[in-house]
């Protein structure tokens, strides 16, 4: 361990452009629930969603159809307002304003990153720290959803305020999408953390990544195609080997 430790930090010293790429595994060092594992967000029961699939809870249809079904659960299970970043999220906050780290790519849709300093962070999958009216347009503040009074959300136009997250059925965001992709074809070291590849169209930007050197940081080990010579695969929390190799 402490050998991949020393060659990380090796490689983020040599590094000019580094991007990280992560998912639900950085957050969950937060107290952040991810969504798949056996104690992920669909696998927690809670009866009053018992009728419906966990995909259906967080989709479009559910959304529009089902509106006061969609903002309960939003609610109840979405809500990251108290959490705080963990080590990782400061390793890399540490890394950009040394000037290494250029951009991060997120899965997840927290803010913890921007939390933790962050500044150049793409959000493919949207945030749950931004909202706006679905009639108008008209951008509302992190907390209006859990704060209004009504079980639907409502914009001084009428119309219904949502959550700023891509939900299922939806299309990801087009300039996040492309600031991503761009900032990962630049990246001489890419660092993906805390995902397991699995969730597309996103891990698909990973094959973008044409630099020097990759790294995979997860607690179980993935089934990535990696050079033993020029890459590095750690599994242990993301948290502490990031604090570890740059020193935070």
């Amino acid at each position: 361990m402490d050998e991949k430790i020393e060659k990380l930090r090796a490689l983020i010293d040599g590094a000019e452009h580094i991007v990280f790429f992560g998912g639900a595994g950085v957050s969950t060092e937060s107290g952040v629930p991810d969504f798949r594992s056996k104690d992920g967000l669909y696998n927690q029961r809670d009866v009053r969603f018992d009728a419906y699939r966990p995909e259906y809870l967080l989709s479009h249809t559910c959304l529009v159809r089902e509106p006061a079904v969609f903002f309960e659960f939003y609610r109840q299970k979405m809500d990251a307002r108290g959490v705080q970043p963990n080590a990782a999220h400061y390793a890399l906050a540490e890394l950009e304003r040394r000037g290494k780290l250029k951009a991060i790519v997120t899965q997840n849709i927290d803010g913890l990153h921007q939390k933790a300093g962050s500044r150049t962070v793409w959000e493919i999958h949207g945030t749950t720290q931004k909202n706006y009216c679905m009639r108008c347009g008209k951008p509302y503040p992190a907390d209006y959803i859990y704060d209004s009074p009504e079980r639907i959300p409502r914009c001084s136009c009428g119309g219904t305020v949502r959550c700023d997250v891509t939900l299922y059925e939806e299309a990801l965001p087009e300039e996040a999408v492309e600031n991503a992709i761009r900032a990962i074809r630049r990246a001489d070291l890419l660092i993906i953390g805390g995902t397991s590849l699995t969730v597309y169209p996103a891990a698909s930007y990973v094959s973008y990544f044409a630099g020097e050197h990759l790294v995979i940081l997860n607690k179980e080990h993935l089934s990535y195609p990696l050079d033993p010579e020029k890459d590095l695969e750690i599994n242990a929390p993301i948290g502490e080997v990031l604090s570890a190799a740059v020193g935070t």
